[in-house]
């Protein structure tokens, strides 16, 4: 549903709308008596979620959020994925969907024939304003086998608000590595650090920088790594300041982290 503002005030130019521009046009019509308190109220009514049955869909999200509601794909029916994500879209013109297969991407693209899919990190998203995106968030991962966690979190920093950039396979076998990344490592704000095995790398990571460090155990390794349990309890118990740690192969719940620190790295330096 369009809000009536929407119609009101609408400029011809824009498709989209964020619920935060369309509260503030429903505030500006009320203001300026285009709008009664009456029908704005009407309208307000339709804004905390649309129900579609089977899924309740927070439009909400984007007010208190860095992003709108995400879809976890994960346990969903195509059908079910591509509907909510059509519901997201029309009203705030970004999509973000994680754990997605390319049968749960067919039918998004349906419909929603904009959205784009990255293979590795599982992950769909639509865009449909360019924004500029904050600087200070690095992805690193200690192999190659840990990427598509590592791509879920840089994708997830970038729909976030922030720009986000990979150094991969940098694990502590070749520590050598990571020493060469040095520099870039010292200009984050915040650093994601994903790894499997023995969970090693966040702990040296955070040993050579001052900046939070997100750790991401995956569940990458061999028999004893126990499906990324012991790189999660390695991370845990790491003797190093600094470091927080999110579930195992949660690229997600660290790329969306890193970028809320990174926010307020900026808004703290532009007060």
């Amino acid at each position: 549903m369009c809000l009536l503002a929407d119609a009101i005030i609408r400029p011809q130019n824009r498709g989209v709308f964020t619920i935060n521009e369309k509260l503030r046009f429903l505030l500006e019509a009320v203001s300026s008596g285009s709008l009664s308190i009456e029908a704005a109220l009407d309208e307000l009514r339709h804004l905390p979620y649309e129900d579609l049955g089977f899924a309740k869909v927070d439009h909400h999200r984007e007010l208190r959020a860095l992003l709108p509601e995400v879809i976890l794909a994960q346990g969903k029916t195509p059908d079910q994925i591509a509907a909510i994500g059509r519901s997201l879209v029309e009203r705030s013109g970004r999509l973000l969907v994680t754990r997605l297969d390319t049968e749960g991407f067919r039918a998004l693209k349906d419909a929603v024939p904009d959205a784009a899919y990255d293979d590795l990190a599982r992950v769909a998203t639509v865009e449909r304003e360019q924004r500029q995106l904050l600087p200070g968030v690095t992805v690193v991962c200690a192999g190659t086998s840990d990427l598509p966690v590592a791509q879920e979190a840089a994708i997830t920093a970038r729909m976030a608000g922030s720009d986000a950039n990979i150094i991969s396979d940098v694990g502590v076998a070749g520590i050598h590595r990571l020493f060469d990344q040095l520099p870039h490592l010292l200009q984050a704000n915040a650093l994601v650090v994903v790894a499997g095995m023995e969970g090693a790398l966040p702990s040296v990571v955070a040993g050579l920088v001052s900046c939070p460090i997100v750790a991401v155990p995956t569940s990458v390794g061999y028999g004893a790594s126990f499906n990324g349990l012991a790189p999660l309890l390695a991370m845990l118990n790491s003797c190093a300041a600094g470091v927080s740690v999110v579930n195992i192969d949660n690229g997600f719940g660290a790329g969306y982290q890193a970028a809320q620190i990174n926010a307020l790295a900026h808004r703290g330096r532009s007060e």
